[in-house]
């Protein structure tokens, strides 16, 4: 080969250049997603039966985690807030109450913001029929960290890093 054939040959692309463009995402691990639920759950809970807690001079309601006097109403409104609590909040910023303590977040899977459509999607598996996604989400795509409603509405669950605001240095002084 002469040397002008040698110069117009491409260069490989060094391993630093592949870096740069594609990004990871480490999955959610379903211990740190469970103990995520149930701090939304327990914080919900709450809040549903403080407001209970106001109305009740006015207008009887059954207590919402009393499960020997659940009324149709009571577990319907009680789903449907649930519903609504995962659209708003996860379609807004990808985090429940719950995800921000244990640093996750529900993203597309390329990474990006979900809108309130997708969130929308993603939680009626959550609000409606978690036992039933789960399930079929262990047992049908195993390894993959997926629930049903996640494949549906074509999210992941991602940790995410707490981290100090660039230009800024946090230093702990030792105790």
């Amino acid at each position: 080969m002469s040397e002008e054939a040698q110069v117009l040959k491409p260069a490989p692309v060094p391993d630093l250049v592949r870096e740069a463009t594609e990004r990871t995402l480490y999955l959610g691990t379903w211990t740190t997603r469970f103990w995520a639920w149930l701090i939304d759950f327990i914080l919900v809970i709450l809040f549903l039966n403080i407001v209970r807690g106001i109305f009740e001079p006015f207008w009887k309601l059954p207590l919402l985690w009393d499960f020997a006097h659940w009324e149709f109403f009571a577990v319907w409104f009680e789903t449907i807030f649930f519903f609504a609590y995962w659209t708003v909040m996860e379609g807004f910023r990808g985090q429940s109450i719950g995800k921000m303590v244990m640093n996750l977040r529900v993203v597309n899977r390329d990474g990006t913001k979900v809108s309130y459509t997708t969130a929308a999607i993603e939680s009626i598996g959550k609000a409606f029929l978690l036992p039933l996604d789960c399930l079929i989400g262990w047992i049908g795509m195993p390894g993959t960290k997926l629930r049903v409603f996640n494949r549906i509405s074509n999210t992941i669950v991602i940790k995410t890093d707490y981290r100090e605001p660039a230009g800024f240095l946090y230093v702990k002084e030792k105790e």
